[in-house]
């Protein structure tokens, strides 16, 4: 069985392959572009040209979708020849001149399916792991849909939006006709280089909702793809079924760039069951680290992976997929070298999945370390600065905390430990019309400077923030209501390094 048929449109590498019977004509254009490519202050950017490229289709029956990822945004159709063709010309005409008119009506569209969006359990462990920026922004606001101007979002099409940075997939054998796919030249962009907030690994944190969720990074394989299965498999066996713990547990592997992939595994737990899920969930990945996996286990997975070849549009119904890998150059297999590879795979090469994932893990778990598992508590504090520079002022709520405003960065000290955001390492200021400064590290830390909770911060002392942190990192936000606006609490002692939103009037950590 061979591979899909390779061609070209208006100078877009194109992926083809045949579908059996009459059905409908399914394509997608992808584009080398996702969110891991911007900033802090810009995020949302690609996926407000994904929505502007898509608005001239307005209400139709015509099955059809954007979406945009860590690294790519894709457009997808289905329909007849005629109508995937108008869907296709109809994107990349509006990606040559993007309708700005409708900039801050999309804003809001955004804003709101932001508000509206479930976020999984995972959703704290990419700046964890990766920072401010990059990989890392996933688990961040998308800061850009308050600011970003017509200007910006042009030249991030012109920039990212390319026939030389996107690659087409058609579920057909033939090339439609029709298609006008002019785009302007430009270049592969490569992939974004991961950043690290960890300083080892394997890591924990503590919180979220209750459940255990652990992610790492592995070496993309066939191997990753079925320890992927074997480890959900394993879960579910001993925490739903024997043990009764959870209700949900599984693994997903998701490939990150062109060598790596990240696989994330999960497990539910009622609060009097917190305890057992967490014994239970490293207790399997420590078993399978070890070695001790049944040959059935393997077998399991491999078959239910081979089944994927059962169908009679396997080659159509595997286009998305050589057509990422394409645009992110990471070898094609044919169906068979594929078959190979799963027929290849042994207990010891899942063996060996299962030690990179424990060496690059990080863990959430609920409220308790986790360290007599050989994870290392992941950074509740910056590195201590023995006297930060610049005018101290002291917290209205406790004697114990203050804010020092240097001329290079900002520190919060309190009893437990110091957080600094250097200016020259801001990934974004959020600026309040009330005064108040948020400050984002690239390493994810946060400090928030309000006016309300400090003593002496004067404007002028704000006014040496706003000269130094780059214009570029600069987020305007709205107005607050008055009670959004944070007041000094009752006065008191000391803080938690975690406190995450624990202390509504001083509030570091991460986020």
């Amino acid at each position: 069985m061979d591979g899909p048929v390779t061609t070209e449109v208006d100078g877009i590498p194109t992926l083809l392959a045949p579908t059996s019977g009459g059905g409908p004509v399914v394509a997608g254009l992808f584009f080398r572009v996702g969110a891991a490519d911007e900033t802090l202050a810009t995020a949302g950017l690609t996926h407000l040209v994904e929505h502007l490229a898509l608005h001239r289709h307005g209400v139709s029956d015509l099955h059809y979708n954007g979406s945009t990822a860590a690294t790519h945004t894709h457009f997808v159709v289905s329909g007849t020849a005629e109508e995937v063709v108008a869907y296709l010309n109809g994107v990349c005409a509006s990606l040559r001149d993007l309708p700005v008119e409708r900039l801050a009506t999309e804003r809001e569209i955004l804003r709101t399916e932001q508000a509206g969006r479930s976020r999984g359990p995972n959703h704290q462990l990419p700046l964890w792991r990766y920072g401010a920026r990059g990989y890392g922004l996933a688990s961040y606001p998308e800061y850009g849909t308050l600011h970003l101007t017509a200007d910006a979002v042009r030249a991030w099409a012109a920039t990212w939006f390319t026939r030389d940075n996107a690659v087409l997939w058609i579920a057909s054998g033939t090339v439609p006709e029709g298609l006008d796919l002019t785009l302007p030249a430009g270049r592969r962009q490569p992939l974004p280089e991961p950043t690290s907030a960890l300083p080892v690994t394997p890591a924990y944190l503590t919180g979220g909702s209750g459940g255990v969720v652990l992610d790492g990074i592995v070496r993309r394989s066939t191997a990753a793809v079925l320890f992927a299965e074997v480890l959900s498999r394993a879960l579910f066996t001993d925490l739903r079924q024997k043990g009764g713990y959870s209700y949900t547990a599984d693994c997903g592997y998701q490939p990150r760039d062109r060598d790596h992939a990240t696989l994330t595994a999960f497990a539910d737990a009622l609060p009097q069951k917190q305890d057992a899920v967490v014994g239970g969930f490293i207790d399997v990945l420590a078993r399978l680290r070890a070695g001790t996996i049944d040959q059935a286990e393997l077998d399991s997975a491999r078959a239910k992976t081979l089944k994927q070849y059962e169908g009679p549009d396997t080659g159509a119904a595997a286009l998305p997929s050589y057509a990422l890998n394409l645009l992110t150059g990471h070898p094609n297999l044919t169906p068979d070298e594929h078959r190979a590879e799963l027929d290849a795979v042994t207990v010891e090469d899942l063996r060996e999945v299962a030690g990179e994932l424990y060496d690059s893990a990080l863990i959430q778990v609920p409220g308790r370390s986790v360290d007599w598992a050989g994870f290392t508590a992941a950074p509740q504090w910056s590195a201590p600065v023995t006297d930060p520079a610049g005018t101290v002022h002291r917290s209205r709520a406790s004697d114990a905390v203050s804010l020092a405003v240097g001329p290079e960065a900002v520190t919060l000290v309190t009893p437990s430990g110091q957080i600094t955001v250097r200016y020259d390492a801001c990934a974004a200021m959020r600026v309040f019309p009330d005064g108040a400064r948020h400050l984002i590290g690239f390493d994810a830390f946060v400090v928030e400077v309000e006016p309300t909770l400090y003593a002496k911060l004067t404007p002028a002392r704000m006014a040496v923030i706003d000269a130094a942190v780059p214009a570029a990192a600069v987020v305007p936000m709205p107005e607050r209501d008055p009670d959004e606006i944070p007041q000094p609490a009752a006065r008191r002692g000391g803080l938690k390094g975690r406190a995450l939103g624990a202390l509504r009037s001083l509030r570091p950590g991460r986020g």
